[in-house]
């Protein structure tokens, strides 16, 4: 694929970001994104990526990176040569990432169409980054989650019938989002316009790690739920995981510190927590 041609007169080569997302253009029709909506990266902001704070780490290194590069991820950790992620990507874009280094790879967040305060996905953590418009050029979408293997997408000049579909579809709260796959790096000094943090986290070692970043810090009105409460959606992910809310509740509540205190002793299987955080962010979420 041929972007320009050089000074020496042969062809330069378009890079695998590049690649991507004319392979996704070419695969999207609709009307353009509205410039004012904006791609959020929810995350777990309390959490330990090899054994650093996450905010800590992002300080230092000052770039958002993927799955691929961090090993970790509050969904499936399936971000390897051969895995669900890789294969997914391979097919969505057109092979275009097949070959390259893991730092070259996609982030992913959603664009957040109902402009939720908490962020566009808060099934993947309690807090995100906002960020601007700048990076919608660079930016693929697809409905629903890439986990269900779409055929439907979008990029910024061709998104409308996703956020039409997902506007019409009675899904779960959690589950209501247009996925996004920002290309190339997302660096905090220049593409977030803020980091947006639940209540719980104020005064702690994460609101200290916060404003080490490059960019501002917002809040929103916090999840809380009541373990009263919470006892009553034992149907929602499975009893044994309001059992386990219950237990790691601090005075009759769950709110995410507490869960992310719970995720740090190391004494909790970390797929039972993230079943946990469901139930807070799907019944204890702030008014929008």
């Amino acid at each position: 694929m041929i972007t320009a041609m050089a000074r020496s007169g042969k062809p330069m080569q378009r890079s695998s970001q590049e690649r991507a997302v004319r392979h996704v253009a070419s695969l999207s029709s609709g009307g353009p994104v509205d410039p004012e909506l904006r791609v959020t990266l929810n995350l777990h902001p309390d959490r330990l990526v090899r054994g650093r704070p996450i905010l800590l780490a992002l300080a230092e290194d000052g770039v958002y990176h993927s799955q691929f590069v961090t090993g970790t991820s509050n969904g499936g950790l399936t971000a390897h040569s051969g895995g669900d992620r890789w294969r997914w990507e391979s097919r969505i874009f057109g092979a275009a990432y097949d070959d390259v280094p893991p730092h070259e790879r996609p982030v992913y967040g959603a664009l957040n169409f109902r402009r939720k305060p908490v962020g566009g996905a808060p099934r993947f953590g309690s807090a995100h980054f906002r960020l601007g418009g700048r990076v919608l050029p660079r930016t693929t979408f697809c409905y629903p989650d890439s986990f269900f293997e779409p055929v439907a997408f979008g990029v910024a000049t061709a998104v409308t019938p996703l956020i039409a579909a997902a506007e019409a579809d009675n899904h779960d709260a959690l589950d209501d989002y247009v996925e996004a796959q920002v290309h190339g790096p997302v660096t905090l000094s220049r593409d977030v316009e803020a980091l947006v943090l639940d209540p719980s986290h104020r005064g702690t070692a994460v609101e200290a790690a916060a404003r080490r970043l490059p960019c501002p810090v917002e809040w929103h009105a916090g999840f809380r739920l009541g373990v009263e409460e919470l006892r009553g959606h034992a149907d929602y992910r499975g009893q044994e995981y309001v059992d386990l809310g219950a237990a790691i509740a601090v005075d009759g509540h769950l709110d995410p510190r507490a869960v992310g205190d719970a995720a740090r002793t190391g004494r909790h299987d970390p797929q039972a927590l993230k079943k946990v955080w469901h139930c807070l962010a799907r019944f204890g979420a702030p008014p929008q």
